[in-house]
């Protein structure tokens, strides 16, 4: 039987394993739940380590009862990981506290305490100091939680937990350790500036590996658990965006994805670094040796649909369709989508969602409609900067569960000016790009050819009749945001 390669997505809701042939044709695949994130305070995110373990083997075991014959012949294996995320060790790499997550806003006083610290930080990260990144939480639990701090033998991110555990190495690629703001993007190593500001050394650091490259081999006792044979090798795999790109082959500089899932991303590859952090971009490296990629983020995206569903006691499907039967084009409803702080363009955690221009006619159709040109909005904010920075979208490819909707697809075409492609149904996930690491890193392959992109279902263009129309809700858009927050300070 020929060789396969298992993709393991670990995510804060559960993980997902999926095995993938040698042609890349998904083969089977298992998904296991954790243990939710709790919130102590608000804005706060924290989750317990073991929880992603716990949910890790029950996925892979359940593979090993469904797909035996094909996990037996399992040669290379690829993680992909929500990303930021403080995994604190002790010398024992015993868990210190529970992981605070890549969306917990506690430590904003910290970035600016660590710009003040460093004036060259943003020239040397090619990002701004964020509460959503690693090191200013690690500022935080220096500040406020010092025996722990005193104790910090190893800071991991998630999926390199994960990793650790599976093969007793600390490792780190380069897509996630770009996230922590330790890292010298351009040069794709640790800086010993950067660290130094929280305190920290190379000692505390895993080492680094590209993504589609060998990191280690899968210990004995779960190759023997699973039924595997021979060396297992584990990819340096990607952080979850990247892994998408993987997974949807969005890999050659220009190519990109408009992500409508719980948070909003655009995603776009580049052949260089290109940061442009006025604009609060992301600049990353990729999964793929030399090669960036940018993001434009939004905290809020169908988690604000969520959140509107939550108010009204409406299905979020019942208000998506309600929002496309009466929808004429613009209304005089606009919604801020900032109801977790924003990252692109605003850089601001403590920024909240706001409705204007209700009235006694509004119902919730409107209010759907609102939110969702509310989130096209934030994504034609991270267009803005990311064409600030010089960056040029060439192809951009739809996915997350928001994609379903037609209505949101063509607001976002209309107000980007672009085509978007949404993909025939399949698995496009961090899932599907780890297990392509992991065939990478077994075989020696070159990632242009295993990284294909998927058959096409559709292209939304841009409705030509609502350009005009759009451009002035956005003016609108745009003007509410620093009128509201004065009036909130």
């Amino acid at each position: 039987m020929s060789a396969t390669f298992l993709g393991i997505d670990i995510g804060t809701s559960g993980v997902k394993a999926l095995l993938i042939d040698e042609s890349g044709r998904a083969l089977g695949e298992a998904t296991a739940p954790a243990v939710e994130p709790v919130r102590p305070h608000p804005g706060w995110s924290e989750q317990n380590p073991t929880d992603w373990w716990t949910a890790t083997l029950a996925a892979i075991d359940k593979l090993s009862k469904s797909n035996p014959e094909q996990l037996k012949n399992v040669r290379g294996i690829g993680l992909s990981g929500h990303m930021h995320g403080a995994t604190l060790l002790g010398k024992n790499d015993e868990v210190l506290r529970p992981c605070i997550l890549w969306n917990d806003g506690r430590s904003a006083a910290e970035c600016a305490e660590m710009e003040a610290a460093l004036p060259t930080l943003r020239e040397l990260a090619g990002n701004i100091a964020m509460p959503g990144f690693t090191a200013p939480k690690i500022a935080w639990v220096r500040k406020h939680e010092p025996e722990i701090y005193a104790k910090i033998a190893k800071v991991l991110l998630p999926k390199a937990y994960i990793r650790l555990l599976l093969t007793g190495e600390h490792i780190e690629e380069m897509s996630d350790a770009a996230g922590t703001l330790w890292l010298d993007v351009a040069k794709r190593d640790w800086s010993d500036e950067l660290l130094a500001v929280t305190g920290l050394n190379r000692s505390h650091m895993p080492r680094l590996v590209e993504g589609s490259a060998p990191s280690a081999n899968l210990k004995s006792e779960f190759v023997s658990r699973w039924g595997m044979s021979g060396d297992v090798v584990i990819a340096g795999g990607a952080g979850d965006n990247a892994a998408a790109a993987c997974g949807i082959g969005a890999i050659r500089p220009g190519e990109g994805f408009v992500s409508l899932g719980t948070s909003g991303v655009i995603f776009v590859s580049n052949e260089r670094f290109s940061p442009n952090t006025n604009g609060a971009v992301h600049a990353f490296c990729h999964a793929i040796p030399n090669t960036w990629h940018q993001m434009g983020v939004i905290l809020s995206a169908t988690d604000s649909l969520n959140w509107l569903s939550r108010m009204t006691g409406q299905q979020q499907a019942d208000l998506s369709r309600a929002a496309e039967a009466q929808f004429k084009g613009p209304g005089e409803e606009i919604f801020l989508p900032y109801l977790s702080g924003e990252r692109t363009p605003h850089n601001n955690a403590n920024a909240r969602g706001s409705f204007t221009g209700l009235s006694q006619s509004t119902e919730p159709a409107q209010l759907a409609q609102a939110v969702m040109e509310g989130v096209t909005f934030a994504f034609r904010d991270c267009q803005r900067v990311l064409n600030d920075a010089g960056t040029k979208i060439d192809r951009l490819l739809a996915v997350g569960g928001g994609s379903k909707s037609p209505l949101w697809l063509k607001m976002i075409a209309t107000n980007l000016n672009m085509e978007v492609a949404l993909p025939e149904d399949g698995d496009f996930g961090g899932a599907l790009g780890a297990a392509r690491l992991g065939l990478c890193a077994a075989t020696g392959a070159d990632p242009a050819s295993v990284m294909a992109m998927p058959a096409i279902k559709t292209v939304i263009a841009p409705d030509k009749g609502l350009t005009n129309a759009y451009a002035d809700q956005y003016a609108r858009y745009r003007a509410l945001y620093p009128a509201i927050e004065e009036a909130r300070t």
